[in-house]
Order: C-alpha cells, then structure tokens, then sequence
C-alpha cells in the first residue's frame, strides 16, 4: 500500500511541475502573439498609408500632365481655330498634304459668324519685286486683302517688318515657264491662300503687274460680280485647237479646248476646284508639251468643263502683244505718260455683269523696274491712289 500511495503521490507532484510550467510560459505566449499582432497591425497601417502617399503623389503628377496633353484638343476643336488664318505661311506640308487640307470645304453654306471678305493678292516671281513700292502705297490704309509670294525656292526677301509683304513668301518649288510646274505653282498659292478662310476671291499677279485703279475702286468691281475673270477662248488656228492632243480624250475633247491668260481671278469656289483637280491635271501633264503651254489651256479649259457658268471669260490683266513674239511687250520709264494710261483706258469694250462697260481692266503688265519712278510721281493722277 506505501508503494502505491508513494507513486500516486509521485503522480501528483509530476502533474504539479507540469501545471507550473505551463502557467510560468503561459504569460510569455500571450505577449508574444500581442507583440506579432501589434507588429502586423503597424505594417498594415503603413502599407495604407504608403499606398495613399504614393497615389496621391502620382495623380498630383497626372493630372497636370492630362490637363497640358487635352487641353490644346479642346482648343483645336473650338471655332475660332477653324476660323483663325495661319499665323505663319510657313509649313512642312509637301504638296498632297497642302492640296487635300486646302480642298476641304464647309457643306453648310451659311457661315455661322460674321465673316470678312478678302481679296488673295497672289505674286508668282522669281524673285525680287521691283514695284513693291507702289503695291504698299496701292494696299496702305486698306484692310480687306491678303497677300502671297510665290518664288524661287532659293530667294531670300528682305523686305522690312514695316513691308506688307513681309513674311508672305509660301513654301515654293522651280517653276519652269510652259511647263506643268508653272500650273504648280498657282496651284500652291491658291491652296495656300485658301487655308484663310476669309479670302473670297484670288487675283495672280507678276512681279511686273501694276494696279491701275485704286484699292476700293478694284474691291467692289470684283465683289459685286456675278462672274470670275478667266479667259476661255475657243481658237480654231494653230495656237488654239492645233495645241489639242487626241490622247486627252475622253476626259477633254476638241470642242472643250479653250485658252486664255495665265492672269486671272477666280472666286473660292472655283479655286477649290483647281486644288482638287486629279482628272484634268493628269491628261496636261502628259500630253501639254511646248509648243501646248499648260498655263494658257489647264485651267481655262478645266473650268469651262465644269463651271462654265462662273466665267466671264475674260481676264482684269492688260497686256499689249502688238509687237509680236512670244512674250508681251515690257514698258519703261519713257512710256509712263496720260498717252499710255488713256490707251489702255479705251482699248476695248467689254461686258461686266451682262452690260457692256469701258472698265475692263483692274491690272496691267509688264513693268520694267525704270517704270517705278515716275509711277510713284504720278500715281494719284494716273493710277487713283
């Protein structure tokens, strides 16, 4: 009976040691497991608040970056962009990407603001123009107008800040007289001058052109006309319809065939119509070769095929080819004179608005740079301004 009552008493102790242990490690488990959750309780706290910080860091960054990248959508899309003229002529356009930008046109005919009519004052040169003089004078205290310069690609001007044919040269190519990069280069300046959606109407002029009326006399005569002012002259001789190539059929026949100056006026209607040409040009280029000039037949024939209604057919240019050979006469110093100016008044008769008229021509040409003098000198009695 010892033996057992001594091992149940062994027993006991045992259990009581057991019992002491686990209630001494007891207290250390518990504060360990507080300290691991308290542990993880802090890195979820900062995890929350890194990724906050780091948010709010990068939409501080975004946001300004999506403003400055969409903002200048908004305003692209505003009318005054669509409406406002480029501020400067200058672009990397080549000639595909200028001819389809300047051939877009509004199909509601209405314009939705109060728009400016402007004369385009178109200059093909090929380099200098000799009587800017007079233009200045002829433009000066005068708003309704717009000015091109088509030269030599290699031309540098350097007409002053003060010149209003500063900073008006166009991106330009070699245009060669006859031939089709001549029709090019109007093309170019029509185009040009048709991405301002205020010019209305589009005048090609020479270095060697001269006004011979003043600025509103020539604004109202040609925005109170029903026609534009193109040659288109059927000519049966050898320098009309013996300039036909049969290899232009079906697209242009003989009976179509017509010439005319390669100084004319054209309304936005009908220069819209030459930039967007891809059926004529191509039939011209290939089959008008000298002695074809394409600047006497692309455009007068073109138009007589299509808006042939448009036309008064006739030019405002003045020219005198009384003294024969392939280019008109040129005029100097010692031709400036009421005889000179009076000829040209009264050298024909034409129709203006379906009635007959003396006022016939708005330009003259060519000029010699010796004209300029005594231009300047006599411009308000022979010229108007």
């Amino acid at each position: 009976m010892k033996s057992r009552v001594g091992s149940q008493g062994s027993l006991e102790e045992g259990k009581d040691s057991v019992t002491k242990v686990v209630t001494q490690y007891k207290p250390l488990s518990i504060r360990l497991l507080q300290f691991l959750l308290l542990f993880l309780g802090i890195g979820i706290v900062f995890s929350l608040l890194s990724m906050y910080m780091v948010r709010y860091s990068v939409m501080q960054n975004v946001i300004p970056m999506v403003q400055s990248r969409f903002q200048p959508c908004f305003q692209q899309l505003s009318l005054e962009s669509w409406i406002r003229p480029p501020s400067s002529l200058l672009h990397s356009m080549n000639d595909t990407q200028l001819f389809w930008r300047a051939s877009i046109v509004p199909q509601i005919k209405e314009y939705p603001f109060n728009r400016t009519r402007k004369i385009a004052f178109m200059f093909l040169t090929r380099g200098p123009i000799p009587l800017a003089p007079l233009w200045e004078r002829f433009f000066k205290g005068n708003e309704l107008y717009s000015i091109y310069i088509h030269s030599l690609p290699s031309y540098r001007p350097d007409f002053p800040p003060s010149s209003v044919f500063h900073g008006r040269q166009i991106p330009s190519q070699e245009a060669k007289w006859g031939r089709m990069s001549m029709c090019d280069a109007e093309r170019r300046l029509l185009a040009n001058a048709l991405l301002d959606i205020s010019n209305e109407w589009f005048i090609l002029l020479s270095e060697a052109c001269i006004p011979l009326h003043n600025f509103k006399a020539i604004y109202h005569y040609i925005s109170k006309s029903r026609y534009s002012f193109m040659g288109a002259a059927d000519e049966p001789g050898p320098f009309g319809r013996g300039r036909y190539n049969p290899n232009m059929v079906p697209e242009v026949n003989i009976t179509e065939w017509r010439k005319g100056s390669q100084w004319f006026e054209v309304n936005r209607k009908l220069a819209v119509d030459i930039v967007k040409d891809d059926v004529y040009y191509p039939k011209f280029e290939q089959f008008c070769r000298p002695p074809c000039y394409v600047d006497e037949h692309y455009f007068p024939t073109m138009l007589t095929i299509e808006s042939p209604r448009l036309l008064a057919n006739r030019t405002l240019t003045w020219v005198d080819w009384s003294r024969g050979g392939a280019h008109p006469a040129t005029f100097g110093k010692a031709d400036i004179n009421d005889q000179f100016f009076k000829r040209i008044s009264e050298s024909s008769i034409c129709v203006y608005n379906n009635q007959p008229t003396s006022l016939c021509y708005l330009f003259a040409r060519k000029f010699a740079p010796s004209a300029l003098g005594p231009l300047l000198e006599h411009s308000t009695k022979f010229l108007g301004f």
